[in-house]
């Protein structure tokens, strides 16, 4: 088994549609169900211009893209521009085989070392106990719970607001005599 995580690209549409199309990842994620092909080369293509703040990440295993991730600005407020969104998602095929471990290594190394990014923040709904395990395991916290955050499935469900600051946030060079 031999995971790879590289930067998404629109040629991930195809596969990116696969992923999200499964009832369990969309489900758990604010998808909607039967994406297609056309709207993640749109996502993916827009999403990766020379430029832009955010990052998407493409986990691959043995050669198939089994899981995704994105961090993204958490607005336009420059009052908060060292805040990011992330959000992730793995096969079903692949959960607890390491994918999401190794993307969310990938991000908070990047969120931490590459982008001065201070607080990583995401929601999880309540019900994904294995979600919320990987986020503990990489040090966020929940900071409240949103009622009634989204419909799934026909019903509301609540979630939490999660999230994680740098946790040994950049310092300046001694200064030179």
């Amino acid at each position: 088994m031999s995971i790879t995580v590289r930067r998404a690209t629109p040629r991930d549409a195809a596969a990116y549609a696969r992923l999200m199309s499964h009832p369990s990842v969309f489900g758990n994620l604010m998808q909607l169900p039967m994406p297609n092909e056309e709207l993640w080369q749109a996502r993916l293509s827009e999403s990766t211009v020379p430029g832009k703040p955010d990052l998407l990440l493409s986990a691959e295993l043995d050669g198939e893209v089994v899981g995704s991730s994105g961090l993204h600005p958490a607005g336009p407020q420059l009052r908060r521009r060292h805040v990011m969104f992330l959000g992730i998602s793995v096969s079903p095929s692949a959960q607890r085989r390491g994918v999401g471990s190794a993307l969310m290594a990938a991000m908070c190394d990047y969120a931490d070392n590459w982008a001065g990014v201070l607080r990583l923040e995401l929601n999880v709904y309540v019900d994904n106990e294995p979600a919320i395990a990987l986020y503990r395991k990489f040090g966020f916290e929940i900071e409240g719970t949103n009622r009634a955050f989204a419909m799934r499935d026909g019903a509301y469900v609540d979630s939490h607001a999660m999230a994680r600051l740098h946790p040994n946030p950049p310092t300046l060079p001694a200064q030179r005599t």
